[in-house]
């Protein structure tokens, strides 16, 4: 079948999914998109199963066929968006784009993966083993509810896709930097800028320090970047301040730096007698390297993608998904299979229509042939 012929359904279900809007922190807003999905598999006959979250949206897996090892597909409903973006981000097409908020990350992803089941479907060919679609609801930020699930359904298969965006020039995202976050916390002590300056313990001079030493942590050769995002602290100009606080974004490529960097961020000291430094932080995410497995695993899919004309090519980058999660398992894992476009988590966020069927044959090729 021709999926081009699949675009205008593909366009009504993602349309349907955007201006349902998702915030991760938004639970009612997330499960409403649950029950969006929840009904579309079981039209394909998808048997459910939920995981019910007291703070997040509820967690999804359908599944087409019995018993374990197969397919997995990982997609999240969640959005960085918050409720009330389609006022001034609405849906729209306009020269073979498609815009929205979550329109790329991951809407048209958990399109795609439905539109491929239903082509092989239609075709009668949909593979002996079974096919499982995850829908989880938090991977925006970190994934803390969902990343068990994923683990152990992971553990399970053959091959899992995640339908993240591809790169812009349509590429598979064959590595990723594994990403962690850390807080500092620099203490002092109050006074008046004035009248006792000499008696104050000024913790944002200490904290000055602190950034330094961090930033310095970065090994641009090893893919290890350490930055300094936010920063706060005293209460007004005429006081020594007694707190500051940074929070750091850690992103890592090669097995071990996690370990250095945990290990000198932990042994900061203080510079200024008088002050005092709290340290917390730990790696969200390990990375996803192209190692041997991924390097077999990619040459595999591309040989499948010849076979249907398409030319693959494999690409990476500094952020990170539910892939990562994949990767330490030794799990065959490809990821960026969803939609091409850019502007993620941007007013600017749109598609190229076109990619939506390209990628949903892709998708139905890799889950017959694998």
């Amino acid at each position: 079948m021709d999926l081009k012929l699949k675009t205008p359904e593909m366009i009504a279900l993602l349309k349907k999914l955007v201006e349902t809007e998702s915030p991760t922190s938004n639970k009612k807003a997330v499960d409403q998109v649950g029950a969006i999905l929840a009904e579309a598999s079981q039209n394909l006959g998808a048997k459910l199963a939920f995981y019910p979250q007291e703070k997040r949206g509820d967690h999804i897996v359908a599944k087409w066929g019995e018993g374990k090892g197969g397919i997995l597909l990982l997609g999240h409903m969640d959005t960085v968006f918050p409720l009330g973006t389609l006022e001034t981000m609405p849906f729209y097409e306009k020269d073979g784009k498609i815009f929205g908020p979550g329109v790329l990350d991951m809407k048209a992803g958990l399109v795609i993966g439905l539109t491929a089941i239903a082509v092989l479907q239609e075709a009668g060919e949909m593979p002996k083993h079974p096919v499982t679609f995850l829908f989880t609801s938090d991977e925006e930020v970190g994934s803390q509810t969902s990343r068990t699930l994923i683990e152990e359904l992971a553990a399970e298969a053959d091959l899992v896709l995640v339908l993240e965006a591809a790169l812009l020039d349509g590429s598979l995202k064959t590595w990723r930097k594994g990403t962690g976050d850390f807080v500092v916390r620099a203490h002092g002590r109050a006074a008046h800028s004035g009248g006792a300056h000499a008696e104050g313990r000024n913790a944002i001079e200490e904290m000055a320090y602190q950034i330094l030493a961090v930033q310095k942590m970065t090994d641009y050769e090893k893919g290890t970047t350490l930055n300094v995002g936010e920063i706060r602290g005293g209460t007004a100009s005429n006081v020594v301040p007694e707190f500051a606080e940074v929070k750091i974004d850690l992103r890592v490529m090669q097995p071990g730096e996690y370990e250095r960097i945990e290990k000198e961020i932990n042994a900061l000291r203080p510079v200024l007698d008088g002050t005092s430094l709290d340290v917390i932080g730990e790696l969200n995410r390990p990375p996803m390297p192209f190692d041997d497995e991924m390097q077999h695993t990619f040459a595999k899919a591309q040989e499948i993608a010849k076979s249907i004309g398409m030319d693959l090519k494999a690409g990476g980058t500094g952020g990170a998904s539910d892939a990562n999660f994949v990767s330490p398992l030794s799990i065959p894992v490809l990821d960026g299979l969803g939609a091409v476009g850019e502007g993620l988590h941007s007013s600017r966020e749109f598609l190229f229509k076109e990619s939506l069927a390209e990628k949903a044959r892709l998708v139905a090729a890799l889950i017959r042939g694998w």
